[in-house]
C-alpha cells in the first residue's frame, strides 16, 4: 500500500485533491488506520483515479463524475469520450488561432490607415466562367462568420462532386452576395466542365458566371482569416481612383496547400 502522499505522487494530483474525493465518496482510501487516521492506496486504485480525472477533463462536475463511475464505464467508453473531447479542443483552439489572425490583420489595417495600398490592384475584365457550387447563408460578412459557412461547403462540394463523377478543372471561386431574408448567402464554387445543373435534390448546381467587364483585382497571399488588409487596400484603391464597387469581391483560390498561411487567393472586385 501507498501512503497518501506517495499516492499522490505516483497519480500526478495534489493531496488536498485525494482528500477532497475521499469526502465525495469519488475515491475512498483503501485502508484508514484506525489509530492514527491516515489514508493508505493500492496501486489498483490508480485506475479509478485515473477515470475520475479524465471525465473532469472533460469538463464533467465531479457528481456526474460519480455517477458516470457508479455505472462501470468500461476503457473503451472512455476513450471514445476522451476522443469527442479531443476533438471539441481542437475546434476550441482551431477558433482561438483563426480570431487572433482576424485581430493581428484588424490591426494592420490600422496601421495602414492614411497610407496608400501598395500591393499591385489590377483592373480588367472577367471572362465567363463555368462552376459546380453549393451554397448556404452566413449571418454576416466577418470573417469568422464566413470561415465557419464556407469551409464544411466545399468539404460538402468536393463529396458530392466525387460521387456525381464531376472532375475540377480550374481553381476554386467563391462568391457572395446578400441574402433574401438577411445575412450573406455564400456560394462556394470551383471550375468544372460539366452540363448545367440545377440544384435539385443534392443541392449540387452547375452553372455559368456571366462575364465581368471590369473588375478591380488584388492578390491575398496567407489565411483567409487575414483577407482584411488585402480587402480595405483594395477598397482604398478604388476609392482613391474614382471608381465605384458594383458588389462584393469574388475570391479565386490560386494555390491551396495544406498550410493556410500558403494560400494565394485573388480578390475580384466587379466595378460599376
Amino acid at each position: 500500500m501507498f501512503t497518501i502522499g506517495d499516492f499522490a505522487r505516483h497519480g500526478r494530483v495534489s493531496v488536498r485533491m485525494l482528500r477532497h474525493y475521499d469526502a465525495l465518496g469519488l475515491l475512498r482510501p483503501a485502508h484508514v488506520d484506525p489509530a492514527t487516521g491516515y489514508r493508505h492506496y493500492t496501486a489498483a486504485q490508480l485506475a479509478r483515479l485515473n477515470r475520475i480525472i479524465a471525465l473532469k477533463d472533460l469538463g464533467l462536475t465531479l457528481q456526474q463524475v460519480g455517477e458516470i463511475l457508479d455505472e462501470k464505464v468500461d476503457a473503451e467508453q472512455l476513450r471514445a469520450m476522451l476522443r469527442l473531447r479531443r476533438a471539441d479542443l481542437e475546434a476550441e483552439m482551431a477558433a482561438a488561432r483563426a480570431r487572433l489572425t482576424q485581430v493581428e490583420a484588424r490591426l494592420r489595417s490600422i496601421e495602414n490607415e492614411g497610407h496608400m495600398p501598395t500591393e499591385d490592384v489590377v483592373v480588367k475584365n472577367l471572362p465567363r466562367v463555368r462552376v459546380a457550387e453549393l451554397t448556404a447563408v452566413a449571418p454576416d460578412f466577418e470573417p469568422s462568420s464566413i470561415s465557419a459557412v464556407i469551409q464544411p461547403l466545399y468539404e460538402e462540394l468536393f463529396r458530392r462532386l466525387d460521387e456525381a463523377g464531376i472532375r475540377p478543372t480550374g481553381p476554386g471561386v467563391a462568391r457572395y452576395e446578400d441574402a433574401p431574408g438577411g445575412g450573406i448567402l455564400v456560394h462556394a464554387g470551383i471550375e468544372v466542365s460539366a452540363a448545367p445543373r440545377d440544384g435539385g435534390r443534392d443541392g449540387l448546381s452547375v452553372l455559368d458566371l456571366p462575364p465581368v467587364e471590369r473588375a478591380a483585382t488584388i492578390v491575398h497571399r496567407g489565411s483567409m482569416d487575414a483577407v482584411l488588409p488585402s480587402e480595405q487596400a483594395l477598397a482604398t484603391w478604388i476609392d482613391a481612383h474614382g471608381h465605384r464597387s458594383a458588389g462584393y469581391p469574388r475570391e479565386i483560390s490560386l494555390e491551396c496547400p495544406e498550410d493556410r498561411e500558403a494560400w494565394v487567393t485573388e480578390l475580384q472586385e466587379p466595378l460599376a
